[in-house]
């Protein structure tokens, strides 16, 4: 995505603060980057990161230069990255950081940045070694902290940083923007639950994973559009096997979670975002009975995913749970 002009027309606060400590040279030794989950935490922090050693701001980050593109390919020594969302962020990759950093900078610049993703996923070890750095900052060390969950960081972490906020934008404009970048209305509408941006929309249409979900998703749908047999004839025989990774069945879950609140919300006459699935959704609404069970199943399933419980046996609970009473219905 890009991000310059994700800060510029969209998160301008941010924008105007980061321009405004370059020109004065007042940038805080910490910044603590909060949004909501979809919002790009991760590529924000990184391009902030970019603007205080980019060869040629203009004004922030020019994503050309040779310091930018060599921090994109992770061979920037003086920058490192450590990703919350990937694994628990430990006591020792905050000590690798205060050793990495102990001594002068590498890179010609002299300025020294580490960016931590998602520090809500930090072990307690960790956070007190974080504090310790972030009470005796160094000269030209900079930290950018992000936060999907501002109440599980520390007060103290927070006092120690500049919180910069990223404001949702309103999903009917990231879906219009996605479909603009061409991706089709059905994608743009269903990634818009996930992404607050067109840019990051356009990226993850095409990923195997997300696309996977769908099939399975639509496969479902058309199934208990026709019968609870079918629907679990389908959940068991096709949907299985089209999950092949994890994060297929976390997409395939929480596809099916917006579909269920969208049901309700076509129950009780209200707006719907999920537009390209109108006519099954009017169907399916009329046709299922307990949405908001079915809806707690899935959520519950979805969570239980990071267990490493049997996912054929999660589908066959939220399958059974869902066509519970169907028959009577039908």
């Amino acid at each position: 995505m890009k991000v310059a002009n994700y800060l510029e027309v969209h998160q301008p606060l941010i924008y105007k603060t980061i321009v405004n400590a370059l020109k004065t040279q007042r940038l805080s030794h910490a910044y603590l980057i909060i949004g909501e989950a979809g919002t790009p935490l991760l590529p924000v922090a990184t391009y902030l990161a970019k603007s205080i050693v980019c060869e040629n701001r203009q004004p922030l980050a020019c994503e050309e230069c040779l310091t930018c593109l060599r921090i994109d390919d992770g061979n920037y020594t003086d920058f490192v990255v450590y990703d919350g969302s990937i694994k628990t962020i430990k006591k020792e990759d905050i000590q690798a950081v205060e050793a990495r950093y102990v001594d002068t900078a590498i890179e010609s610049q002299g300025k020294m940045i580490y960016v931590l993703h998602l520090v809500e996923n930090m072990t307690a070890e960790a956070v007190n070694s974080l504090l310790k750095f972030l009470e005796e900052p160094e000269n030209d060390i900079y930290a950018f902290l992000t936060t999907e969950n501002e109440s599980k960081v520390l007060p103290t972490i927070i006092s120690r940083t500049q919180t910069l906020r990223l404001k949702l934008i309103d999903r009917a404009v990231v879906i219009h923007e996605a479909v603009d970048l061409g991706v089709p209305l059905i994608d743009a509408e269903m990634l818009s639950y996930f992404y607050n941006d067109g840019s990051s929309i356009l990226e993850r249409s095409t990923d195997e994973d997300y696309t996977q979900a769908k099939e399975a998703l639509n496969d479902l749908l058309e199934g208990l559009n026709k019968s609870s047999q079918a629907a679990v004839f389908v959940s068991q025989k096709t949907i299985g096997p089209l999950l092949k990774t994890k994060e297929s069945a976390r997409f395939y879950l929480d596809m099916l979670a917006q579909v269920f609140r969208d049901l309700i919300n076509v129950r009780f006459d209200n707006r719907i975002t999920l537009t390209s699935y109108d006519s099954i959704l009017k169907e399916l609404a009329i046709r299922l009975p307990h949405l908001d069970t079915s809806l707690i199943e899935i959520m519950t399933a979805r969570g239980q995913l990071d267990l490493n419980l049997n996912i054929p046996l999660l589908l066959d609970h939220i399958i059974y749970t869902i066509v519970k009473g169907v028959e009577s219905h039908e």
